[in-house]
């Protein structure tokens, strides 16, 4: 595997950013020699974008990455196929009005580019409107790589619907929404590997709310208590915590049963299993400076500790715009921010990981913008394929027969 690419991506980076980025690669390389654990909390966009959930995958289905947190979004984009190819034209060409207030600014509607074969494969398990697909076809339109599914006909809406059945599965059964997705899902996918290699794979709380009927199924799967200590669970077992272009951490990985930032407190006092993050590395890659300033302004003064502990706020002390996710982020002791692009930092850290550990990896990632980012991004496109409903059923009919 060429490193020549991740050489550059490398002096990219700020020298501290440099310097962080060798500690946290050291420390995931120890972990993983004494057969510890990594955890990922990814958000949606940037992730999928730049194909660090199909390199997350990969990392899994290699054993350096141990459970994943995510997003509703990601789940959804991750059921079309992650990267989809897609027209987009004005909607009047396909009979609609375009100022209708179902329809997306600019009033553009989107057809899912996929091949002959499978639009009819897709057509035995929804009804489709071949009508509006041969206008889609014909019209005048841009082609772009989007994430998967989404608004796009037909896939969007296959997924849409099909998120209805899994639910009943999940609440039948008494199972997370992203373990039953996962046995119908694509094994480049992080849902797909997390149900092939038995890793968990969980929509964190703050991120239900997205992917429509998606994340509104994942959130009626199990209860919201229930989501939360399985989360708990996987922080506990973790030595590492990788938190990757994300918002709204603190409610993650300090929620209501993690002790170490407080907020477990009452909840070990009444007998509930919890967690705590002392002792542990949370990796944050960032491209916000202000994590950066942040974590040393709490080194070098100690005073994001101090404010906390005599109830003072935070942005005025620092004097930076502070996020939420910033305090305990700066507090921990062995907090490592990573401030660059994603698509840039997870290559690094996988190359160098894997080469660590004497492991080869079958994919890599690429920054989006770049020649090596475009092909791969029309190698998920062509390679990683959406949900597939009766691997669902098949998998659940082998389950209940034991």
């Amino acid at each position: 595997m060429s490193t020549e690419s991740t050489d550059q991506y490398f002096k990219n980076l700020g020298n501290k950013s440099q310097e962080n980025l060798n500690e946290a690669i050291a420390r995931i390389v120890e972990v993983k020699k004494r057969n510890g654990k990594i955890m990922i909390v990814t958000g949606s966009g940037p992730n999928i974008h730049e194909g660090v959930t199909t390199l997350i995958a990969e990392l899994m289905g290699k054993d350096i990455i141990d459970s994943v947190t995510t997003s509703s979004a990601v789940i959804a984009h991750e059921m079309g196929g992650s990267l989809d190819k897609v027209k987009r034209i004005n909607a009047a060409d396909v009979g609609f009005d375009p100022d209708s207030h179902f329809l997306p600014k600019g009033g553009v509607f989107e057809l899912s580019l996929i091949s002959e074969e499978a639009m009819t494969e897709l057509g035995k398990k929804m009804i489709l409107d071949n009508e509006i697909i041969q206008k889609a076809n014909e019209a005048d339109g841009d082609i772009i790589i989007k994430a998967a599914g989404n608004m796009a006909y037909p896939m969007g809406l296959y997924c849409e619907n099909l998120s209805k059945e899994i639910l009943t599965i999940s609440q039948t059964y008494g199972l997370p929404f992203e373990t039953v997705a996962g046995w119908g899902a694509d094994r480049r996918t992080m849902l797909g590997m997390g149900a092939q290699t038995g890793k968990p794979v969980l929509v964190t709380v703050p991120q239900l709310i997205g992917g429509g009927n998606v994340g509104l199924s994942i959130a009626d799967s199990i209860p919201v208590s229930r989501r939360s200590a399985l989360i708990a669970r996987m922080i506990d077992e973790a030595d590492i915590i990788i938190e990757s272009a994300v918002a709204l951490t603190q409610e993650i990985h300090d929620g209501p049963f993690e002790c170490y930032t407080g907020h477990g407190i009452w909840a070990y006092w009444n007998g509930l299993k919890t967690c705590s993050l002392k002792g542990k590395t949370l990796i944050r890659l960032d491209m916000d400076e202000n994590l950066m300033k942040a974590k040393e302004f709490q080194e070098k003064s100690k005073k994001i500790q101090a404010a906390i502990d005599k109830g003072l706020p935070k942005t005025k002390i620092t004097g930076i715009p502070f996020r939420m996710e910033m305090s305990a982020f700066a507090r921990l002791e062995d907090s490592i921010p990573v401030v660059g692009d994603i698509g840039e930092l997870w290559p690094i850290i996988a190359v160098e990981t894997s080469k660590a550990l004497g492991i080869s990896l079958d994919f890599l990632s690429h920054p989006q913008q770049t020649e090596q980012g475009k092909e791969m991004r029309n190698w998920i496109v062509d390679n990683v394929k959406p949900i597939d409903r009766s691997r669902i059923i098949n998998e659940l009919n082998t389950k209940d027969k034991k």
